[in-house]
C-alpha cells in the first residue's frame, strides 16, 4: 500500500507539473467571444479546444506537457496571435483596433525572450547584408562606423539562451539557424539534415521548423535527384514510424504547393499503399487529396453569404457543369486570370455553365468591391487560410480550379484559366 501510495503521489505531482494555463486579456471594446486553441504538428494546425470571454479574458487549461509553438484564433474577429509553451503558463494582453488585434504584449518570460530572438534573427537575414555592405564606406575611427560596427558585432553574435531554462526557445534558435535560415541553408548538407531529422526530439513536429528544413533538404540535393534524395531520406526515418509519415505528409503538401505532381504523384501513391497504422496527420493529407481526386465527388459546401444565387450549397447549384475557382483579391495571378472568364462568361451561361467562386479573403472591403464585377456565384468565409475549405479541397495555391459534372463528380482539375476555357472550347 505504501507503493502504491508514493507511486500515486509521484504522478499527481507529474501532473500537476505538466498543466499549464494559458491566459489571454483584451481591452473591454474587444467584441470577440469565442476563441480557439491551436497546437502545431509540423505545418498543420491541430485545434486543441474552445474558450468563452469571461470579463474579456479567455483561459485555456493545458492539461499536458507541451514545448512548442501555439495559436489562438478569434473566429468573429478574424485575428490571430502566436506564442509558444515552454510547459509554463502563458500570458498575453492584447491591444486592439476596430475589433481587430493590432498588437501583441507577451508578458511571461518565455515569450518575451522569443519575441527578442525573433526580431533579432530577421534582423539578421535582412539587415546585417545591407550594414555589412554601408561599413565599407565609413571608417572604424567615425563615430558612426564604430556603431555601424557594434551592431553588425551583435546581430552576427549567437546570443546565449540558457537551454536548462529555455528548452524550446534554445531547440527552435539553435536549429533554425543551422537548416532554415539563409546562411544556414548554404552551409547545411544532406547527411546533416537527414540526422536532426531522424535524431531530434519532439520539438522537431511542434516548433514549425520542419517545412522549412524540408525544403533546405531538398534544395540542397538539386533539381535532379528529387526521388533519390527524397527516398533516402524516407529510408532512414522508416515511413512506419510517426515521424517518418509526418515527414512524409509534409512532403507530399510541399510537392503540391510548388507545382511538383510527379512527385506529389508518386509518393501520395506510396503512403496510400502503407500497410501499417497510419498516423492522425498523414490520415488528414490523404482525406484531403481523395476529396479531389479525378472522378470522387466534389464535397458539400453550404455557403455562407453567397451573391448570384439562391442556391444554399454547392450542391444546390443545378448547371450542366461547374467551374469552381478558389481565389483571392489580392493574389496576383488572380487579378491576372479571373477577370478573363468576364469575356467568356456568356458564352458559359449559354452552355448552362455555372462559375463558383470561394475567395480566401480576409478583408472584407477587398473581396466587396472586388465581386462586384464579377456576375457569378461568389461567397467567402473571410477568413483568409483559416477558411475551412482550404483543408477540404486540398488547397494549397490560388487561383485553383475545377470542373464538376451535373453530378458534381470532379472531372478535371485545370491549371490555368486558358486551360478550363480550353476545356469548353472557348478559348
Amino acid at each position: 500500500m505504501k507503493k502504491t501510495y508514493i507511486l500515486s503521489t509521484l504522478l499527481a505531482a507529474f501532473s500537476l507539473q505538466a498543466q499549464f494555463t494559458v491566459a489571454v486579456q483584451a481591452p473591454a471594446d474587444f467584441k470577440e467571444q469565442e476563441a480557439i486553441l491551436y497546437t502545431l504538428n509540423g505545418s498543420k494546425d491541430i485545434v486543441f479546444t474552445k474558450e468563452q470571454s469571461k470579463n474579456n479574458v479567455w483561459t485555456f487549461k493545458y492539461p499536458q506537457s507541451y514545448m512548442g509553438m501555439m495559436k489562438i484564433y478569434f473566429p468573429n474577429a478574424n485575428s490571430t496571435i502566436s506564442f509558444i509553451s515552454e510547459n509554463k503558463n502563458v500570458n498575453v494582453k492584447l491591444e486592439t483596433l476596430n475589433n481587430k488585434v493590432k498588437n501583441v504584449i507577451y508578458q511571461d518570460e518565455s515569450n518575451e525572450l522569443m519575441n527578442k530572438v525573433q526580431e533579432t534573427s530577421q534582423k539578421k537575414d535582412i539587415i546585417l547584408p545591407a550594414l555589412i555592405q554601408i561599413k565599407e564606406y565609413y571608417k572604424d575611427n567615425t563615430e558612426f562606423g564604430q556603431s555601424l560596427k557594434g551592431e553588425i558585432s551583435r546581430l552576427s553574435g549567437v546570443g546565449t539562451i540558457d537551454q536548462a531554462q529555455h528548452p524550446f526557445i534554445y531547440y527552435y534558435n539553435t536549429n533554425y539557424n543551422k537548416y532554415a535560415s539563409a546562411e544556414g541553408a548554404k552551409k547545411a548538407t544532406q547527411e546533416d539534415i537527414i540526422n536532426f531529422l531522424d535524431k531530434s526530439n519532439d520539438m522537431l513536429e511542434t516548433s514549425s521548423l520542419l517545412r522549412p528544413v524540408l525544403v533546405t533538404y531538398l534544395n540542397a540535393g538539386g533539381n535532379t535527384n528529387v526521388t533519390g534524395s527524397v527516398d533516402k531520406l524516407l529510408d532512414r526515418l522508416k515511413v512506419e514510424t510517426p515521424r517518418g509519415q509526418t515527414v512524409l505528409s509534409e512532403l507530399i503538401d510541399i510537392f503540391d504547393a510548388y507545382d511538383m505532381k510527379e512527385y506529389k504523384d508518386k509518393y501520395l501513391t506510396e503512403a496510400k499503399n502503407l500497410k501499417c497504422t497510419i498516423t492522425d496527420r498523414l490520415a488528414a493529407t490523404l482525406k484531403s487529396n481523395a476529396n479531389v481526386e479525378i472522378g470522387a465527388t466534389f464535397p458539400d459546401y453550404k455557403f455562407i453569404s453567397p451573391v448570384n444565387t439562391t442556391a444554399k450549397t454547392i450542391h444546390d447549384v443545378k448547371a450542366d457543369k461547374k467551374i469552381i475557382i478558389f481565389w483571392s483579391s489580392t493574389c496576383s495571378h488572380c487579378e491576372t486570370e479571373i477577370p478573363q472568364f468576364l469575356a467568356k462568361y456568356n458564352d458559359l451561361k449559354a452552355k448552362n455553365i455555372q462559375i463558383i467562386g470561394l475567395s480566401l479573403d480576409v478583408d472584407k472591403n477587398s473581396y466587396t468591391n472586388r465581386i462586384a464585377a464579377f456576375p457569378w456565384i461568389n461567397d467567402s468565409e473571410l477568413k483568409g487560410w483559416n477558411s475551412s475549405y482550404a483543408d477540404t479541397y486540398n488547397v494549397h495555391a490560388t487561383p485553383t480550379y475545377f470542373i464538376l459534372d451535373a453530378n458534381n463528380k470532379i472531372i478535371s482539375k485545370p491549371d490555368h484559366v486558358g486551360d478550363v476555357l480550353e476545356y469548353f472550347k472557348l478559348k
